[in-house]
């Protein structure tokens, strides 16, 4: 990965110090607890050790700890019962959702042999859930629950956790690393229009503009040709080209790659949005003709590329790639009312990692349509099965949403003019699906990913604290 960051996820254990005096056999269960639990949250996260809290002070010096290292999220692991004043002050000055993971060691009960110390230390499923809760409703906090067991394990608890620290991945992201705008979006499309000052108050994402004249030159000072003829290779590895491919004919495009991965490192750019609205000629031009796949080889490193200057559709596709691996540009293109399919796709930078049915392909065409010149278009083929979409819109206050549907791809004819395309079918119908996301109010771009992945979405949108419209799963 071109730009690799790593969640910080606050963890810590409560119970109530009151009982620890009384049955000494406690304490050490419950250290014995917390250290297991840990070891339930992933290495790809980092983990901010919050301690076992029993008292108020406890809490407070956690939250010194959360705070100093500005964590994305906050795993809480009840013990046992616990008073919210053992809680409220390690979260109170956070804005991260508080995880309430409320595991019974036990299966169930050996009634006729559990005293009060292992009903406390083993079997208590956390009566205090409830209290935490409403405790964080009141101090404005955003929440979730997940209840399990630890005895002979607990997928359903595991895939929980990790899905919650893959979904902060993204908020760290959005923090850590910048978007390029390069240009300006299309003329007109008026959905792409976006604030960067209010991006970045709502979502953490700052915008470092260029301008295209910088762009030309990126690649000047690149003339070891070791680098370049590996980059060479690793464009033939990844294409099909019409015509047949050589290192001589993607060269230049090679030297530009290894331009842009520098300056992708050196801006840390997580995500790259642009348009080119130039006359084409010289060197522009040149740029320009190659550009699709040339941003092509950056997202399939990780760093999200839109066309036609949209922001918000490089956010969503940033999103995916994160949380699926993979994050492909698309749009409604047409309706197959004969089969109730919808076409969905894009011309233009799409993800190596999204074409899993076949190699993508490259082809040089005469004419961009509605755009200025011409050169070489990308076409991407994704697997058949479940396929996720990710939009996301404003509202007239600015206010960020996200916008999500589920539906299966099928087998079928498609497109083969170049651009990328695919036949979903929805639970709703296409005619429907195609009523319901257009009033949802999307831009007219959205994302896309193979597999199921809107409770994955859900939750980053928490994490966000923006909304999530889902019009069908």
């Amino acid at each position: 990965m071109l730009v690799d960051t790593k969640a910080r996820v606050g963890v810590f254990s409560i119970a109530l110090g009151a009982y620890l005096p009384q049955f000494p056999s406690l304490l050490p269960e419950f250290e014995e607890q917390y250290e297991d639990f840990k070891k339930r949250i992933p290495d790809t996260v980092e983990l901010i050790d919050g301690g076992l809290v029993t008292t108020k002070e406890k809490a407070s010096e956690a939250g010194d700890r959360f705070r100093s290292a500005d964590v994305d999220l906050v795993i809480l692991q009840l013990l046992t019962y616990a008073t919210s004043y053992n809680m409220l002050p390690a979260v109170r000055d956070l804005d991260v959702p508080v995880i309430l993971v409320n595991l019974q060691k036990k299966k169930a009960p050996d009634y006729e042999n559990t005293d009060t110390a292992a009903w406390l230390g083993t079997l208590y499923a956390c009566g205090a859930v409830g209290e935490m809760a409403a405790d964080l409703d009141r101090a404005g906090k955003r929440h979730a629950v997940i209840t399990g067991v630890v005895e002979g394990g607990d997928p359903e608890v595991d895939k929980e956790i990790e899905d919650w620290c893959r979904a902060a991945q993204v908020r760290r992201r959005f923090r850590n690393t910048n978007l390029a705008q390069i240009g300006r979006p299309y003329p007109g499309m008026m959905d792409l229009y976006i604030d960067e000052t209010n991006l970045y108050h709502r979502m953490w994402l700052y915008t470092k503009q260029f301008d295209w004249e910088k762009m030309w030159a990126i690649a000047d000072d690149v003339t070891d040709e070791g680098p370049i003829r590996e980059k060479a290779q690793d464009i033939l590895d990844t294409f099909d080209i019409e015509g047949g491919g050589t290192i001589e004919k993607v060269w230049d495009m090679a030297r530009y790659v290894v331009a842009f991965e520098k300056w992708v490192k050196d801006e840390n750019l997580g995500f790259v949005a642009s348009h080119y609205d130039g006359f084409a000629q010289g060197i522009a031009g040149k740029l320009d003709s190659m550009l699709i796949p040339a941003f092509s080889m950056l997202i399939k490193q990780g760093t999200a590329c839109a066309v036609e200057g949209d922001i918000k559709v490089a956010m969503a596709m940033g999103i995916l790639k994160v949380i699926s691996g993979m994050g492909q540009l698309s749009e409604m293109y047409s309706i197959d009312f004969d089969d109730d399919i919808c076409i969905i796709g894009h011309s233009g930078s799409g993800d190596y990692d999204f074409s899993r049915a076949k190699k993508p392909t490259m082809k040089i065409v005469p004419v961009f349509h509605g755009k200025t010149g011409g050169g070489y278009l990308t076409q991407f083929y994704p697997e058949e099965g479940p396929v996720t979409y990710l939009a996301i819109t404003q509202d007239k206050d600015g206010n960020f949403r996200f916008v999500a549907a589920e539906g299966v791809n099928e087998p079928g004819p498609i497109f083969n003019f170049g651009d990328t395309n695919m036949r979903t079918r929805f639970t709703c119908g296409a005619r429907e699906f195609c009523n319901r996301w257009s009033d949802a109010g999307p831009t007219h771009h959205m994302a896309a990913a193979s597999g199921r992945h809107i409770d994955t979405i859900i939750k980053v949108a928490k994490i966000f604290n923006v909304p999530v419209d889902v019009i069908v799963r």
